[in-house]
């Protein structure tokens, strides 16, 4: 699903929501804390069961590409031209303080005819409902429709976009009330249910563009500009394959020694200057550093070492596992380079994985989740 423009009705782009900037000017990034509460249940807005302000709002997520190489779990951004649609509409039928799920459609047939329309077993119901709840929403019942455009198990954040465009719909519905931080929080009540308690995916397909999450007790999230007159391609390269988020994190060690320990942390340190300086080829060789996580599922993705050899050797700046897989990216900066660069992965997943893959370059999606229509409620 190619990533419509931002509406222009109403403003609800999370990461202007109760983030600042820094008072110490020489790093471009943008703080967006929850220091007040830590959980979705201290998370209640003081305005109690507010009235709609629409009557129907539709949204756009992003998806995302976690970890990033040695950014394992804290570490993740956006990218732009694919995501899910999420629409939300006041809906008498549906009982007071409720949410509904009216339909589900999307690109993916597959993926599709998986998802459960029952709220408390999909992402976008419970993101939805957990917003209803910090809201106080008692008065109206709502009807959600999900259109996904990202196929499940690609390491692409899926159930993360699903997650975050249903949360800022319904926070949109009622007046956009809800800072970025609170709209995470109830992304992760999503999240935890699914994939675990990690906001890597959900924190940047809400904010936008790269997003470090500092802490979870309380949480506060780091958004880091990239900037904008330096160009950054993902080639993201997708086999047919699943790789479930839940299997992919059962084979990490639970003990790491303390050399590899330093030098991901190291390589970490360098990937956010990286970003912060606009060097992509820094960014790309820190991206292919991993020395814990990736050695241990790529095994699991059929001719990913392979894909990575291939990449590198094309031109890329660097490449790696997106998320939990079997996405592979790499980075350049140039989009002809991309394409060339994704052509070479493909033909290593048919080389040596056997599998049948597809290749996007994708540019940072900066925005983040975003109001793409609305009706008023009149």
């Amino acid at each position: 699903m190619a990533a419509p423009a931002a509406s222009a009705s109403i403003s609800t782009a999370p990461q202007l929501l109760s983030c600042k900037k820094p008072s110490f000017p020489r790093f471009s990034t943008v703080r967006c804390s929850s220091l007040s509460h830590k959980t979705l249940a201290d998370a209640k807005s003081a305005i109690t069961d507010p009235a709609p302000v629409f009557r129907t709002v539709e949204s756009f997520a992003p998806a995302t590409v976690a970890n990033l190489g040695p950014g394992f779990d804290f570490l993740g951004c956006a990218v732009d031209g694919l995501g899910d649609i999420v629409t939300v509409s006041v809906d008498p039928s549906v009982p007071p303080g409720s949410l509904s799920i009216s339909s589900i459609s999307g690109d993916h047939p597959a993926a599709v005819s998986k998802l459960k329309r029952n709220p408390n077993m999909n992402c976008a119901g419970i993101a939805g409902a957990a917003v209803m709840r910090m809201l106080g929403v008692r008065s109206v019942g709502l009807s959600l429709r999900l259109h996904k455009g990202l196929p499940l198990g690609s390491g692409l954040g899926s159930s993360a976009a699903s997650a975050a465009a249903a949360a800022v719909a319904v926070n949109a519905l009622f007046g956009g009330v809800l800072s970025a931080a609170d709209l995470v929080l109830a992304g992760l009540e999503s999240e935890k249910k699914f994939s675990g308690y990690h906001a890597d995916n959900v924190a940047p397909s809400l904010m936008g563009g790269f997003v470090l999450i500092r802490s979870y007790e309380p949480l506060d999230l780091i958004r880091l500009e990239f900037p904008s007159n330096r160009d950054l391609f993902f080639v993201l390269v997708s086999p047919e394959f699943e790789a479930p988020t839940k299997k992919m994190r059962a084979v990490l060690p639970e003990i790491v020694r303390r050399e590899e320990h330093v030098a991901n942390a190291s390589q970490a340190a360098a990937l956010v200057a990286a970003v912060i300086q606009g060097d992509v080829r820094v960014l790309g060789s820190a991206l292919s550093a991993d020395l814990i996580v990736e050695p241990k599922r790529a095994p699991l993705i059929p001719g990913m070492v392979a894909v990575k050899k291939a990449a590198l050797e094309a031109g890329a700046f660097g490449c790696t596992i997106s998320g939990s897989g079997p996405t592979a990216v790499a980075v350049t900066e140039d989009e002809e380079k991309g394409m060339q660069i994704g052509k070479k992965m493909v033909e290593a997943f048919m080389a040596e994985g056997r599998l049948t893959a597809s290749a996007v370059a994708a540019k940072l999606d900066r925005v983040g989740a975003r109001v793409i229509s609305s009706t008023t409620s009149d």
